[in-house]
């Protein structure tokens, strides 16, 4: 089990907790509490979510709830972007971020619930050796 604040994934939920910070502050007053609120407020839940995978045994749980709230958090970038409250540019190095740890967390996933694979099987008393 790596440090979680080494991993790929973590380093990038943080730069976008950054990036979400910076964006967030120039937002019109009365968003910026309700909605840039709850974007970092979602993504301090992220940063959390990925310590609390890399440390558990069953993964799978904490990154589906990681992935959920990427998603939300997608819909509260776009939100912001079509109400003008972000510009394009901030939309795209924002949604560019959320896809690449997406990504990550689905092959986390995917690599946490993943069948061992199985080398030989046993023999049973009385089976021949095919070679």
């Amino acid at each position: 089990m790596a440090i979680h604040n080494q991993l790929p994934i973590y380093k990038e939920t943080y730069e976008l907790l950054k990036l979400a910070t910076n964006i967030t502050k120039n937002m019109p007053k009365d968003f910026k509490v309700s909605i840039g609120g709850e974007i970092r407020k979602l993504y301090v839940q992220s940063v959390l979510l990925i310590a609390r995978a890399n440390a558990a045994d069953n993964k799978t749980s904490h990154l589906t709830e990681l992935l959920e709230q990427i998603h939300a958090v997608e819909i509260l970038f776009r939100l912001s972007k079509d109400m003008r409250f972000i510009s394009t540019g901030q939309y795209a190095t924002a949604i560019s971020l959320t896809d690449a740890i997406g990504k990550q967390a689905n092959g986390w996933r995917k690599s946490a619930v993943a069948p061992v694979p199985v080398t030989s099987m046993p023999r049973q008393q009385g089976q021949r050796t095919l070679i």
